[in-house]
């Protein structure tokens, strides 16, 4: 990587980052471009220009962009479309910012004459591949730097030590072993490390910072409705929202109902188990909604090959290949899946539960039928002798495989 002149650093202002900025002008002898994306992370972002500003980084090389509603609207609702959720519980919060961050950094590379894009992904998690594979698929010919698979600074010490010596200002909550690490943008929260390592123990209460306790939430239940176009979102209790404004009204919901906490151990694609917790408020109650207006809209055959697809799909985005051709193509048949998904749903949250309890479409999308489903005279909608040649058929390969099994005298 000799001919590296430009980097393109993922920067979110902590100290990582800055040590990683400086590191790269230092030990690299890069022009050092920054990239923030406000993801709705939920903290100020703008003071990443300041710590830039400080490590004599040109206004012209730092990038600070508000990428929420492209977030939602383009990564968050066709994942949810498909029902995705890896390994059966996690909403693959961090997994789908990956791409999205990836596709700017490449992007602002192109922009800057950038040889080159960099992260601070440690060797250890999923993240270092999610942002090199989009990178990659976006532009096979684009250089990355990986600095923690390349230096030498192997303990929280000695990146400490190397920020002050080139006058990096160190929080002094950095400066003590941090009880555990977080990631958060508008769709989720996760936490994971140190006090959260041992699979035994509970998750320390301090932890939680984007759900209240649910024992402690309300004693009366909220029922609210989210409207739904297509597949998507469009409005929450009869309020049209944008996708980003939709997920964060679902979050405030979610946070005062304490809705959306899980503590799981999981699969890493690198291959090895880790435990975190996350925290999905908004998400959670969401993807509850989108799966009860599917009940009411989609097909038998057409829901359960999506139930099929889901596990695939779920393990595409986790893995890091959102822009792979299988990916897209999963895509192209969920949201032809969609496109009669209109409804609206009705939820009563409740002490961490989001539980659906009311769906409704209009008649030119619904599949169901009072008349035909009813105990009482259907008018003769469905005729309950046909269900007897409908099980004889059924019958007839069990019968035959019966009558092999039997004993013969």
């Amino acid at each position: 990587m000799s001919d590296i002149r430009k980097v393109v650093l993922a920067y979110s202002g902590g100290l990582d980052t800055s040590v990683i900025a400086k590191w790269l002008e230092v030990e690299r002898g890069l022009e050092v471009v920054t990239f923030t994306a406000d993801l709705g992370q939920g903290e100020e972002i703008e003071p990443a220009r300041q710590k830039a500003r400080a490590m004599g980084i040109p206004d012209e090389h730092i990038y600070i962009e508000d990428l929420r509603e492209e977030f939602v609207r383009d990564f968050v609702f066709p994942m949810m479309r498909a029902n995705a959720r890896y390994e059966g519980d996690y909403l693959l919060g961090t997994s789908i910012a990956r791409p999205l961050i990836s596709k700017r950094l490449v992007e602002i590379a192109h922009e800057t004459g950038a040889d080159a894009i960099a992260h601070g992904a440690t060797g250890k998690g999923n993240d270092q591949v999610r942002f090199e594979l989009s990178a990659y698929a976006l532009d096979p010919d684009i250089k990355v730097i990986a600095p923690w698979r390349e230096w030498d600074l192997t303990s929280r010490t000695a990146l400490i030590a190397w920020a002050e010596k080139h006058q990096i200002a160190v929080p002094k909550d950095k400066r003590g072993e941090a009880p555990f690490s977080t990631d958060a943008n508008l769709l989720h929260t996760s936490s994971e490390g140190l006090v959260l390592e041992d699979p035994w123990e509970e998750t320390p209460d301090y932890v939680y910072s984007r759900t209240d306790h649910p024992e402690e939430a309300p004693d009366e239940p909220e029922y609210i409705t989210i409207g739904f176009d297509k597949g998507d979102g469009v409005a929450v209790n009869g309020n049209a929202m944008s996708p980003g404004t939709l997920l964060a009204a679902l979050n405030d919901l979610g946070r005062k109902h304490g809705i959306g906490r899980l503590d799981l151990v999981e699969n890493r694609f690198v291959g090895m188990k880790s435990r975190g917790m996350y925290e999905t408020p908004g998400g959670e109650i969401y993807a509850r909604a989108h799966r009860g207006i599917e009940q009411l809209t989609l097909d038998r055959g057409a829901m359960h090959l999506k139930d099929e697809l889901m596990p695939k799909y779920a393990e595409l985005v986790y893995n890091g290949f959102w822009f792979a051709p299988e990916r897209e193509m999963l895509q192209a048949a969920i949201d032809h899946s969609q496109q009669l998904v209109t409804g609206e749903v009705r939820l009563k949250l409740y002490k961490g539960l989001a539980s659906v309890v009311g769906r409704r479409a209009d008649v030119s999308f619904n599949l169901y039928s009072q008349d035909v489903v009813t105990f009482e005279d259907d008018a003769g909608s469905y005729n309950q002798r046909d269900a007897e040649g409908f099980i004889n058929l059924q019958a007839l390969r069990l019968k035959l495989i019966g009558r092999r099994r039997k004993p013969r005298n």
